[in-house]
This record gives structure tokens, sequence and C-alpha cells, in this order.
């Protein structure tokens, strides 16, 4: 919808200042905007919500791997909707058994989860606080390149949904003509360069 990278590093006052500045609003509409300020806040304060944003997002640790987790859901993966622990592991019964496994059910929040019923083979995260893997102010690619190499069939792994989430075909290219994380990460270096002067206009905390 809008040039920016998924971990854009702005509160919701910040962006939408952003949205209206730069002219993003459709037709060019200019929102009558008022931001209250939060004391005591820089953009190193970690915040906890206290009241969970989604069924699928129980707690802290989900919402910490939500930014880099969400691109499986432009894959034939299961997060682990419709277990106790949404957004905190992935896999599917393709990838090979490396110890952990899970079947998703039919739960509040989740009636009809993808791969219901069916035995998944993959990554538990549910530690990546404890282990030092989140929180952290860039996405993690490791994660999806892994599971796609370890896919089988590399022409069943992406649905027509990556595209969308990613804004574009270009993560998913990379990804599939075998380009590294850091390699990819290079390619945004000079879009996240653009993004960070505009950002740096709208910015209300140190």
């Amino acid at each position: 919808m809008d040039p920016v990278p998924v971990v854009h590093g702005m509160t919701v006052g910040e962006y939408a200042h952003m949205l209206n500045g730069e002219g993003w609003l459709k037709n060019g509409v200019k929102c009558d905007l008022a931001v209250i300020k939060c004391k005591n806040y820089t953009h190193q304060t970690l915040y906890e919500l206290p009241v969970k944003p989604s069924p699928n997002l129980p707690n802290q640790t989900a919402i910490y791997l939500y930014p880099s987790l969400c691109f499986f859901e432009g894959t034939c993966l299961s997060l682990g909707r419709g277990t106790a622990f949404p957004f905190q592991v992935f896999g599917g019964p393709d990838l090979p058994d490396k110890v952990f496994s899970f079947i998703p059910e039919s739960v509040p929040g989740a009636k009809n989860p993808p791969l219901l019923g069916i035995k998944c083979y993959g990554t538990d995260l549910r530690d990546a606080v404890k282990n030092g893997l989140v929180p952290k102010s860039e996405l993690n690619l490791g994660w999806l390149i892994s599971a796609y190499n370890d896919f089988p069939d590399k022409n069943k792994f992406f649905t027509s949904y990556f595209d969308i989430l990613a804004g574009g075909p270009g993560l998913r290219e990379q990804i599939q003509t075998g380009m590294n994380a850091k390699q990819i990460r290079e390619t945004w270096k000079e879009g996240l360069g653009k993004f960070a002067k505009i950002r740096e206009k709208y910015l209300l905390y140190k």
C-alpha cells in the first residue's frame, strides 16, 4: 500500500503523520489528525501489549516473531494456528522430521486452520526471547529461506498470497534463485535509505 518496510520503527501516530504529510491517502485526502505524545518514551523503549491483539498472537513472543513469520502466511506451511502456540512455530507434513512436530486442531480463534488434523514437522521458536532471537530491529529471513530449501517440491511452496504480503514478486524470486539472507538484505539498502530520510521528518520521539 505504501513504500515502507515491514519493520518501519514508527509509532502509529508518527506513521499517521507520514501518511498525511507524504500525501499517500487516496485522492490526496488529508486526515484531520491530532497526536498526543507519550511521556518518557523513546524508540528504544520496549513495550509489552497488555491485551493480545489477536487470538493468534497470544503472547509477547508471538508478537516479536510476527514480522518475520508473517511471510509464512503466503506459503503452504502452518504457523501453528490451531495449537496453543500460534506464530511461535512453523511446519508442514512435507518438511523433514527434525524432532519437533505439531498437529493443528479446530480451536476458538482458529476453527479451520491450515493443515487441520495433519502432523506437521518444523521449527519450534517458543524460546525465541530466552534464546535472544527476538526482539530484533530487523526481519529474520533465515527461517523462511531454510524452510524453502528443506521443502521437496519448490513449485508448491509459495502461494499467490506471498507476493501481496511481500509487496511484489521480488522477495519470492530472490529466494527461488538461491540468494541468502545477507544478499537479499543488500538489495534493500537503497530503498531503506530513502525511507529513513522520509521517516526522519515525522519522528515524535528520540
